[in-house]
């Protein structure tokens, strides 16, 4: 399968630049240089990935992002010159699934694109038991790659889908802040805690009534996350 991937930078060194790299894997490049160039790319054709930077004009990365999560679920790795842990809680926080900062090693960029594309498009370390998973009115299609609600779908990024479906599949076990990074971002656990907090708050928002009470996604103190069977 050919992957279009979709660069967003308002330096066209860089969109170039990455473009190059890209090509050299064997991917499909599209380029914008703002924020709502690239909202118009995704309203017209396919997009698999998107590489996003966060200062632009007309619309930057984290208003894009924000617009986009309203509608597409495409894995979206966001570049910033900001290295603060702040910063990058908020560009995970409106729906990015990973965060790179500038300056950056083209061959880390290639990494992680193809770690996010795996991770969208396969179960990676999950088992694959079944093709439904059903936990009170929380159902999970692993075909369809989506969670529904009593009926209603929930937008769930490819990483909150992957943190819904790792701690589903396992109803009832807790996982460390660590289990779940390493094996939703399928690599060793830096620095993971926030990055996990602000998904599950995200995730909760989206599934649970009052997210504060939460009935599905538990906390065990000192110990990690749960969804109740």
């Amino acid at each position: 399968m050919s992957y279009t991937i979709l660069v967003v930078d308002d330096d066209e060194e860089i969109r170039n630049g990455i473009e190059i790299y890209l090509k050299n894997d064997g991917y499909d490049v599209v380029k914008a240089s703002n924020g709502k160039e690239a909202v118009q790319h995704l309203e017209q054709a396919e997009v698999h990935l998107i590489i996003l930077d966060v200062m632009m004009p007309q619309m930057d990365g984290i208003q894009a992002t924000f617009h986009i999560r309203t509608t597409f679920n495409v894995p979206i790795i966001m570049l910033s010159a900001k290295v603060e842990d702040s910063d990058k809680i908020h560009g995970l926080s409106v729906g990015a699934d990973d965060y790179v900062t500038k300056p950056f090693h083209p061959l880390e960029l290639m990494a992680r694109v193809k770690s996010q594309l795996r991770r969208y498009t396969t179960l990676g370390n999950m088992e694959k038991v079944s093709n439904r998973l059903t936990i009170r009115g929380l159902e999970l299609d692993e075909e369809a790659k989506e969670v529904t609600l009593d009926g209603v779908s929930l937008k769930l990024t490819p990483i909150e889908y992957k943190i819904t479906e790792l701690l589903m599949r396992h109803a009832g076990k807790v996982f460390s802040i660590h289990q779940i990074y390493e094996l939703v971002w399928n690599e060793e656990a830096y620095n993971a805690e926030n990055i996990v907090a602000v998904h599950i708050r995200k995730i909760r928002e989206k599934m649970e009534v009052d997210p504060k009470n939460p009935q599905y996604i538990k906390v065990v103190w000192g110990v990690g996350y749960k969804i109740e069977k």
